[in-house]
This record gives C-alpha cells, structure tokens and sequence, in this order.
C-alpha cells in the first residue's frame, strides 16, 4: 500500500512539475513581449510559434528530471540539496532547448525568452517543491503518509537513531520498537520505544508491517550481521546500516562509493574541488583588494611602529596552518624586542608591559594583524577560517584535547567563527574549538561571507589582545 502511496506522490509531483514548467514558457513569452521588461524593436511573434515548443519541452525537462532522479524519497533529505538538483537538471534542459531552437530554421526564438523562462523555472519549481514538501511533513506530522521502522541493536548508536527521528517527526517514520541480543530487555522501554524482541524475532517483525530496518548492531554483535543481512535480502523492506564506527565520526562524516566499496569518511575536510578553487579564488581577490585599499594605513602603521620603538616593523612568528604544516606568520611588531627571553613562550596578557607605546592600540584594534593579508595571498593562510596556533602551544593542547588538531583541517585565518564570537587569545580552549569545528563542519561560500561581514561590523575590535 505505501508502495503504491509513494508512486501516486510521485506521479502527482511529475504533473506538477511539467504544467509549471509549461505556464513558466508561457509567462517568459508575455515578460519579453509585454515590453515591461524591454521593449520589443523586431516586432511581437504570435504566441502559436512558442507554443509548437512545448512538446519538446515536455520531452526534454520530462526526460532530464528522471535522469537527475529528482523524484526519488527525500525524507531524510535537505531543502537546499533538492533545489541545487532541480537548479542542475533546469540548466541542462534549457542548454538542450536551445541546441533544438537551431534546428528550427524558419523561425528564431528570442533568447531573452530562453533567459525568463530558465529564471521563471528555478523560482517556480524551487517555491513549489517547498510548498509540496510542506504540505507532506504537515500531513506526516497529523499521522499521513507513515513509514514505519524498526532499530536493531539498543546502543548508543541505536539511541540515537530514535532520538533523531523523534526530534523530526515531519519525516514521517515511526520507530515501533528494538530488537535487542540480550533477551531480559524484551518488555523494556528505550528512551520511549518497546524492545519488542530478540535479534532471532528478525523475520517475524519485518513481516509485521514494517517498512525501514536501522541496523545498529554494537562492535560485540557483529557476528550477527551475516545473519541478518541474508535474512533482510529474502524481504522488500529498506534496509540502513549504521556501522559501529559511526560512533566515532568527528568531523564532517561523508559515505561514499567507490568501485562498489561503501567508503565512510571520518574526519574530512570540506575544501576539495570547486570549492576549493572558489575559496581560493576568493582569498587571492580579497587580499589583493585589502592590501590596495589599506596601503596608506600600513604604511603609517610601519612608520609609527618604526619611530615609537627600536627593531624591525614586522614581527614574523612560526604558527601551524592547514594539514599541520608550519609557516610564517606576520603582524606588525606591537611587543619590544626580545619580549619572551625571561618568559618563553605565553599569551598576552591584559596591560602586559612588554608592549611598545604602540603596541597597545594595534593589538586592541587587531590593526597589528593587517599584514596576514600578505600571507593570503602566499596561500599561507586564508581571510577566514581558525586562527592559526603556535606549535609550542599545540604539543601542550593536542595531549589534554584530542579534537584541537581538527582545527587544521581548513585553512588557518585571519578572521573565523571563534573570534567574532570572542573566542580569541586567552580564552576558553574548549569554545574554541567548538566554534571552530562547527564552522568547518558548516563550511560555505556564504558563511565566510557572513563572518567577513560580522567582523567588519563589529569592528574586529576585541579587549583579548592576541
């Protein structure tokens, strides 16, 4: 019966999705002739010409939607990963659509149409797919549309699987119960679900109306994994296994294929490809931008730092980077010369007296940071992401704090997500690092762009000196 439910819910979405697309080529013609937009110098076609398009329209965005499987479940699915799929599938339709147009030799058809109707596409279908998941998790919410599960192993794993579809209940999967190695827990109640069974109650429970098996077995029942695997491959339930290993992602955890291997990835880094290139990209205009725009500000920096204290302008310092990898760090010089030979190395400290008589102000100002834009550009370092730690301090972290190396999965800073919530200098480890890796399990074009814009916003002024 949910078998059938499912693909009348995706017969209707398909319906929908092409009658949209086919009042959106409409709607593009009347944008572009209706001269609200522009006017129209060649004279307005008649609408019939457009409409012979639409049957190849339909072929084509038909077609490119169940290539792309845009129609699958998507339960357990984000709003944006469905939107950049319908995005991908929009393009390429309408790159196709106008390889078609050529073959059309009695008429040309107005590319700012083309233009409309790829927009009128993306705000229509992308606003609609909202609507029409809405309207499901609100129906899942009411008790429509279940799917009904059953989580094997009563772990820490297992737990959490339950925790996590309780807490999203618009998914619409409903845990009936635990099947457990350990008989006396049968009867009991695991954080509001039964333990209806022992793992040998397998294929009774699965032919009792359940939909989704969560295999969560811990490390010490393993052996039953053959087992059930053979037993689960005899029935039409959806089977999701949650390795034990699980328990130990850290970092941005990925699964993978590769050449039919399911590959989990612990502890990644969000920085590969395009993204990669983008950010990079990013970096080189940013810094390059900052240097210009700041160059009579350095200058009068240097000038200052070089006439109110003897030694050189820049203090270069060795600090640990991306990968672990050490590099030279600069900031204008703020301390005297020579400022850690009784102390070795130690953190600024409030009013600390080794500080030049400009010191003070470049350092509460973070002005003192400014020539980091160079190490930018040498790839060094990036405008945001963690700030960049010493190593002598790092042999003290990495022993009492497992998570801190994580940090070194991005690119060091000159601005991160730690700071502008003042987390900065001699401030708690443990904040830190949350902010650190949230931001980097967080990562995107658009989150730098909001802390490069909070910092501009706050100033970058904080009272710890760094």
């Amino acid at each position: 019966m949910l078998r059938r439910h499912s693909q009348f819910l995706k017969s209707l979405l398909f319906c929908i999705d092409l009658g949209l697309i086919c009042a959106c080529w409409v709607g593009a013609y009347y944008l572009r002739f209706s001269e609200i937009v522009e006017p129209a110098t060649k004279g307005i076609p008649p609408l019939r010409i457009y409409l012979l398009l639409l049957v190849p329209i339909i072929a084509v965005w038909g077609m490119s939607f169940q290539a792309f499987d845009l129609y699958r479940p998507r339960r357990m699915g984000t709003r944006l990963s469905e939107f950049l799929d319908v995005a991908k599938a929009n393009t390429l339709s309408v790159l196709i659509l106008v390889a078609l147009t050529f073959f059309f030799r009695q008429y040309e058809y107005s590319r700012l149409v083309l233009l409309y109707f790829w927009l009128l596409n993306l705000i229509t279908l992308g606003f609609s797919r909202v609507l029409f998941r809405e309207a499901l998790r609100f129906l899942r919410r009411h008790g429509y549309n279940q799917r009904h599960a059953l989580v094997i192993g009563t772990s820490r794993l297992g737990r959490r699987v339950v925790d996590a579809l309780a807490q999203h209940p618009e998914l619409g999967v409903k845990v009936h119960g635990f099947l457990s190695a350990d008989s006396r827990k049968v009867g009991e109640r695991i954080n509001g679900v039964p333990v209806i069974g022992r793992y040998d109650d397998l294929q009774e429970r699965v032919q009792s109306g359940v939909d989704i098996v969560f295999v969560c077995l811990p490390p010490e029942d393993e052996q039953w994994a053959e087992k059930m695997f053979t037993c689960l491959a005899t029935t039409m339930v959806e089977v999701k296994a949650l390795p034990a290993m699980c328990e130990f992602v850290s970092l941005r955890a990925e699964a993978e294929m590769f050449e039919g291997l399911p590959l989990i990835t612990l502890q990644g880094s969000p920085l590969y490809g395009w993204n990669l290139v983008i950010k990079r990209v990013l970096d080189v205009v940013g810094a390059s931008a900052a240097l210009v725009v700041f160059s009579p500000v350095l200058c009068a920096i240097a000038a200052l730092v070089k006439l109110t204290s003897p030694g050189p302008v820049f203090f270069r310092q060795l600090r640990m980077g991306l990968d672990g990898q050490a590099f030279e760090m600069l900031k204008f010089r703020s301390m005297k010369l020579d400022a850690e030979s009784e102390t070795g190395p130690v953190w600024t400290q409030p009013n600390d007296d080794r500080r030049t008589p400009i010191g003070a102000f470049l350092r509460r100002t973070s002005l003192d940071e400014l020539p980091q834009f160079w190490n930018v550009l040498r790839g060094e370092m990036s405008i945001v992401g963690p700030r960049p730690e010493r190593p002598e301090f790092i042999a003290r972290f990495r022993e009492t704090l497992p998570q801190y190396m994580l940090r070194h999965k991005m690119k060091a800073g000159i601005t991160g997500w730690a700071q502008i919530n003042g987390w900065r200098g001699n401030t708690s480890l443990e904040r830190r690092i949350e902010h650190d890796l949230y931001y980097i399990e967080h990562w995107s074009i658009w989150f730098d762009f909001k802390i490069m814009l909070l910092t501009v916003w706050r100033g970058f002024i904080h009272r710890h000196a760094y």
